[in-house]
């Protein structure tokens, strides 16, 4: 099965009406962050199911899939890139296949959801045991989604008790001026308050007054409401 040919399977799973909402939740419009991408209007369930139908699908399909301008085909393309990683646990030389792949295609990797669904469950995943700079690179890069890369790939490290990465690209991306960013750091910090509340007020102390309120109330969110109110009073 070519990439043409999956995209062609995708299209008619596709809902014309879907595609419109689509379009508008994820921000198409001229200088908005998702500007140009185009929608064929497909659940993500649907998007899962075949990615598991074509987990054989070979490098050329994934490129194709990858490098479409059809957002579910991208995602559909990542999902099955994230598949073929798992399925190659033991398998070093192909898991690293895999990442470089995932690394060379970041331009494509150019929304949230995107990012979000692949990047800890693949790029996490893999540098579990290994030099974690290339995340710090990402956070410094001027790209968007390649920052946002950067931090949400710290989720396979927190769940794991591990928050030390985490932190220090939060620090980096303190003052970012994205809400997108603002949005995901403060995620990744709520996640590491549900496992150590200590550690998160330890962060939020020296930095509540020149943190983004966003990223705050995202941080913050399952404290108590007294607690909370505190918080966003400074």
């Amino acid at each position: 099965m070519t990439g043409e040919e999956i995209i062609e399977e995708l299209r008619h799973l596709g809902n014309e009406e879907k595609a419109v909402h689509l379009s508008r939740f994820f921000k198409t419009g001229k200088g908005e962050y998702g500007e140009g991408d185009r929608f064929l209007g497909v659940k993500v369930p649907e998007q899962r199911e075949v990615a598991r139908k074509y987990g054989q699908a070979d490098w050329q399909t994934l490129e194709t899939l990858v490098a479409s301008p059809w957002h579910e085909a991208r995602l559909t393309g990542l999902l099955i890139l994230v598949q073929r990683f798992g399925q190659a646990r033991g398998n070093e030389a192909e898991r690293a296949l895999c990442v470089a792949f995932y690394l060379g295609h970041t331009a494509c990797i150019n929304n949230w959801d995107l990012v979000d669904l692949t990047c800890y469950k693949l790029l996490g995943v893999w540098l579990e045991d290994k030099d974690r700079s290339v995340l710090y690179r990402l956070a410094d890069s001027d790209n968007l989604w390649e920052q946002r890369i950067g931090i949400v790939t710290c989720m396979h490290f927190v769940r794991r008790g591990d928050f030390r990465d985490c932190l220090a690209i939060a620090d980096k991306l303190l003052r970012h001026p994205h809400d997108l960013i603002h949005k995901a750091v403060g995620w990744l910090l709520r996640e590491v308050g549900k496992r150590d509340k200590g550690v998160l007020v330890d962060f939020l102390a020296p930095r509540v007054q020149v943190m983004p309120r966003t990223m705050l109330r995202y941080a913050i969110e399952r404290f108590p409401e007294e607690e909370r109110r505190r918080y966003l009073e400074r």
